[in-house]
């Protein structure tokens, strides 16, 4: 019994200390946990409090979301605003902030006059698009730019109307028929109006992996990113495939380095369109790298020495990862030896 006892409290501290430092730090990535009530349960009743008068409205349009720019915060519209009116129907139930119903409304159909094409086609598109509806500081701004500067909660939700408008435009037919597809719950299933066969919303998992062997890292660039724009690698999982196996496949894949121990750090939700990035440390085996042009343009070995050297703004051919990614949050992280 005592050695019963003495077993389950050793279990209990462990459990304790991995939620006072590897959980709890984990989801301080940006769009981590934030504590939103998503309220699932009134998904399918959520028409009967879209009309409530405390029911607050956020707004995007081709995926940028409606920012108060003088303070990086989402603009919230009360259930009067006009454009509320004029979307109501299509408005998608978000869940409940701060005990008021949410929904987000998309309002991509709208034509900006002063539309930069060039721009939303770049690698990051900096553009800010004015609605003539709202004043002039309030702009649909691209997510990827704006990430870090959102609170918690306005990044969460950000990412997660993103996600599920894209996943309803991606949606419209059903997959087994052809049949025109109609969104109910709150905007959270598509049921098709021919065969009746549900879909739910999906995310697919991807594995980005901070890959080490003694003092180095090795970072990878896409042929289509910046100059010195380096990063870890990353790939989709395949059916039938641990996390563990999809690190080391990715990594010999794209470099023919190979991996043993793999392990969990943290996750990002990723609505670029609809991906879970799966933040894993691999410790490399091997150091010859030898590139699959068709995965990436090139990769290298870098030193904690390096890499604090372009964080310092130093001039060593090599960027910062772009803040708010999970990338920077794992190599950040590797440099202060905090992985966990």
């Amino acid at each position: 019994m005592k050695l019963m006892r003495g077993i389950k409290g050793a279990i209990a501290l462990v459990i304790f200390a991995w939620h006072k430092t590897g959980m709890k730090h984990a989801e301080t990535v940006t769009f981590g946990g934030s504590g939103f009530d998503r309220a699932a349960h009134l998904r399918e009743t959520s028409a009967t409090v879209l009309c409530e008068t405390s029911a607050r409205f956020t707004l995007i349009w081709r995926g940028k979301p409606l920012i108060d720019t003088r303070d990086h915060s989402l603009v919230y519209l009360d259930a009067g605003h006009p454009m509320v009116a004029e979307h109501r129907e299509t408005a998608l139930f978000l869940g409940l902030h701060e005990k008021s119903p949410l929904f987000a409304i998309d309002i991509s159909h709208w034509q900006d006059p002063n539309l930069d094409v060039d721009q939303m086609k770049a690698f990051l598109d900096q553009s800010q698009n004015h609605h003539p509806d709202f004043p002039e500081h309030q702009l649909f701004c691209e997510l990827r730019g704006t990430m870090s500067l959102l609170t918690p909660r306005d990044a969460e939700l950000a990412a997660t109307k993103r996600g599920l408008f894209a996943w309803q435009q991606g949606h419209k037919y059903c997959p087994r028929c052809g049949g025109e597809n109609t969104f109910t719950a709150g905007g959270w299933r598509a049921d098709c109006s021919d065969c009746k066969h549900p879909q739910f919303p999906r995310t697919d998992p991807v594995v980005i992996m901070l890959i080490t062997h003694g003092n180095d890292t090795l970072l990878g660039r896409a042929p289509n990113w910046p100059e010195g724009m380096y990063s870890c690698l990353a790939g989709f999982m395949e059916p039938g495939e641990t996390i563990e196996a999809a690190v080391r496949r990715e990594t010999l894949e794209e470099t023919n380095v190979n991996v043993g121990d793999v392990s969990y750090l943290a996750s990002q939700p990723w609505a670029f369109p609809s991906s879970l990035m799966i933040g894993c440390h691999g410790q490399a085996t091997s150091r010859d790298i030898t590139i699959d042009p068709l995965e990436i343009e090139t990769a290298k070995w870098v030193s904690r020495e390096t890499v604090l050297s372009a964080y310092a703004g130093k001039d060593v051919g090599l960027k910062p990862a772009r803040k708010g990614a999970i990338a920077a949050f794992l190599i950040e992280n590797w440099l202060k030896d905090t992985l966990e």
